[in-house]
């Protein structure tokens, strides 16, 4: 069935409220929500709505504290998310961090003790629709183990980078430093299907197609060592530079109790300035060569804004049942 994308903010937000999130912390989680499901990106959508609201009737996630922002340095913003959502502490700390960068040509925004962030991309677009080339990571529940290995040590660890352009971004990449992101894992296992190989090993550190195998063992990096490499950054920045935890002291980000998540997102802000001519240059020289190449594209190219997506009949009754019962919901 087609929802529009107003009805998923709204619905979401609705939800969150009626399990105890604060009005415009709610509203900050929706959108980030609603825009997940505008892209396609279902596992950081409505897929996460119900855990969101478990957690706030638990008391693993607060839904209503107030973020608190503070510039150490001219170039360095960072914001204590207090326990709660991340997506209302990036709010809050954005047009500092923003106009830190345009001040110093760059910055950084570290969003510190926060729920899980879900869709690092949501935030580094809301970057380069400032003009500014945004670059984000953060950490996980350790689930990926290190290549040769068997045992979980960080989390899938994201990257996200957008470049702005002249009509919206130029460019747009938000990937996992593992093989796959775990929801790919946990929606094969509720579908009873097999998974590729490469993408997990077994407890053992067996290669495996089964995803309950690969939800007792752990996931591979991306491209082995490079992958590695990467998460491993992603985990240094996103815990090191926020004071938040590694990936090894965070229980299932979906799990209803337990801690609360405390991790951190890392984000760099450059701005392009009196370079911006030379960067759009740059891009066309290199969109003008990828058009000629069928089949090519450049990262992000095809995103957009939607009015409606489709949503099961399921998924979005469940929705409603969250929206409308709050916490007898459970």
């Amino acid at each position: 069935m087609q929802i529009g994308i107003d009805q998923i903010a709204s619905a979401s937000q609705q939800a969150l409220m009626a399990h105890g999130a604060g009005e415009w912390q709610a509203a900050e989680v929706a959108r980030a929500v609603a825009r997940a499901e505008e892209t396609g990106n279902i596992i950081c959508g409505l897929y996460y709505l119900e855990s969101y609201c478990r957690q706030l009737v638990s008391g693993r996630v607060d839904g209503r504290v107030e973020p608190v922002v503070t510039t150490p340095r001219p170039g360095e913003v960072a914001v204590d998310a207090k326990l709660g959502f991340a997506q209302p502490a990036f709010s809050r700390a954005l047009h500092p961090a923003v106009d830190a960068a345009r001040q110093c040509g760059i910055a950084s925004l570290a969003v510190c003790h926060s729920h899980t962030c879900t869709s690092l991309g949501f935030f580094t677009e809301q970057i380069a629709a400032a003009g500014l080339i945004g670059i984000g990571m953060t950490n996980a529940s350790a689930i990926v183990s290190g290549p040769g290995g068997k045992t979980p040590l960080i989390g899938t660890n994201p990257i996200a980078f957008t470049v702005p352009g002249p009509s919206g971004p130029a460019m747009h990449a938000d990937f996992s430093t593992a093989a796959v992101a775990l929801g790919k894992i946990t929606m094969a296992q509720a579908a009873g299907e097999t998974i590729p190989l490469g993408w997990a090993v077994d407890k053992d550190g067996n290669p495996t197609t089964d995803p309950a195998s690969a939800l007792a063992g752990s996931l591979v990096s991306a491209a082995s060592y490079k992958g590695w490499a990467l998460g491993l950054l992603a985990e240094f920045l996103a815990a090191g530079l926020t004071g938040s935890v590694n990936s090894l002291d965070v229980q299932g980000l979906k799990a209803e109790n337990g801690p609360p998540h405390d991790l951190g997102q890392f984000y760099i802000l450059i701005d392009p300035g009196a370079r911006a001519g030379t960067l759009a240059d740059r891009i066309r020289r290199i969109s003008d060569e990828i058009a000629r190449d069928p089949g090519v594209r450049l990262p992000g190219g095809r995103r957009g804004t939607r009015d409606a997506v489709s949503v099961s009949p399921e998924r979005w009754k469940a929705v409603l049942a969250l929206a409308t019962h709050g916490a007898a919901s459970r």
